[in-house]
């Protein structure tokens, strides 16, 4: 007889912001997810990328980027969802610091929505969640791009994606586990595609035990692979995000994916627009789902090729260039030099634009562009 398959709901980034802030607070939750809410029912598990703290804290961590949180009532949202965990690991989850990424675990914890991706360790941060359905024991490991993972005080971190760390971790979960679920956020933004490095990590993953590989934070959708039987999921977009002036844009658009996990991996894409006009997220209509899937299609026949995924990443790269230069080319010259050298020359960048260097540095993702970039001056 064949078993009854375990099915898991996984979501892209979610930000309850604006207009979506708006209506939780006023517990009008039907226009939140309209008629995408029945996705929700009759899943084993339901899992979400909280992409921002839900807290009143007023202090921000030093940071490039934008700082974002949402009010804590907001995880009435999750409620009304059947959420059963949040994923936190991402790049906005500690914004608030200390007291942002505190209240939000504990706000969790009050509505018994379990968390995976942070803790007050390393440790604890790469501490799978772990769930028994239907008589199968479920992993989920949740990892991030290293990019401002921690709170300052270092009372919290995430989950950061190491190959070496992730031999160790899935190694151990494996041993343990029926099924095991990595979700990752990480991958350039507002790309399409995964980079050659990525390519490569994410099957590494699967060569470890993973079963499925989901990722999110592009805020564009990807495509997707079978690798040895297994999917990878390069980008779901966003699935929940209202961001003013961000209208009729690949923000707006992206899926989420129902696994099936019995003696294979089965899975279902199910395609969304939000926050556009209307707030919220909503179906496709059968016009909008052909351009959708005829667009996945042709990302995917990019995926699956090295040769073209090489030449579009490269494409990527010569476009944002300019930006990079930008971030890292100060005044300078032999005179300035000569000046600094003495001490006599007073620093030209500020704290923020130290942080940001940190970060291009630091990020697998933003630092995968700045190599290939200054490769052309070797």
């Amino acid at each position: 007889m064949k078993e009854e398959a375990v099915r898991v709901l996984v979501t892209g980034d979610f930000c309850p912001m604006y207009r979506t802030e708006k209506l939780a607070l006023k517990q009008d939750f039907d226009p939140v997810f309209n008629d995408y809410i029945e996705v929700f029912r009759d899943n084993d598990l339901n899992v979400i990328d909280l992409e921002c703290p839900l807290t009143l804290a007023s202090a921000i961590r030093p940071k490039t980027g934008p700082h974002q949180k949402a009010h804590p009532d907001t995880i009435q949202l999750l409620k009304y969802a059947g959420v059963h965990l949040a994923a936190l690991a991402n790049n906005h989850i500690m914004d608030y610091d200390s007291p942002g990424i505190r209240e939000t675990l504990e706000s969790c914890q009050k509505h018994d929505i379990h968390t995976v991706g942070v803790g007050t360790s390393r440790e604890e941060a790469a501490r799978p969640f772990s769930i028994t359905i239907k008589g199968k024991k479920l992993a989920i490991l949740n990892f991030a791009d290293n990019e401002f993972l921690s709170t300052t005080d270092s009372s919290y971190q995430c989950n950061p994606i190491d190959p070496v760390r992730a031999f160790n971790d899935l190694g151990q979960v494996r041993q343990t586990h029926d099924y095991l679920l990595v979700i990752l956020h990480a991958g350039n933004e507002f790309y399409e595609l995964p980079s050659p490095r990525t390519k490569e990590l994410y099957r590494y993953l699967v060569d470890l035990g993973a079963d499925a590989i989901i990722a999110h934070h592009t805020h564009a959708f990807s495509g997707y692979e079978i690798y040895k039987s297994k999917p990878i999921f390069y980008g779901l977009g966003n699935f929940l995000y209202d961001a003013p002036g961000n209208w009729n844009s690949p923000w707006n658009h992206g899926y989420v994916v129902r696994l099936h996990l019995s003696e294979q991996v089965d899975f279902e894409i199910i395609p969304l627009k939000q926050s556009n006009e209307k707030p919220g997220v909503f179906h496709l209509d059968k016009e909008e789902s052909d351009a959708f899937h005829q667009e996945l299609k042709q990302l995917n026949r990019i995926i699956v090729d090295d040769d073209k995924l090489e030449a579009e990443y490269t494409k990527y790269c010569q476009s944002v260039y300019p930006m990079y230069d930008a971030f890292i080319e100060p005044p300078f010259g032999k005179y300035v030099a000569a000046l600094r050298k003495r001490g006599l020359f007073p620093k030209l960048m500020s704290r923020k634009k130290r942080l940001l260097l940190l970060n291009l540095i630091r990020c697998e993702s933003h630092r995968d562009v700045l190599l290939k970039m200054l490769k052309k001056y070797e």
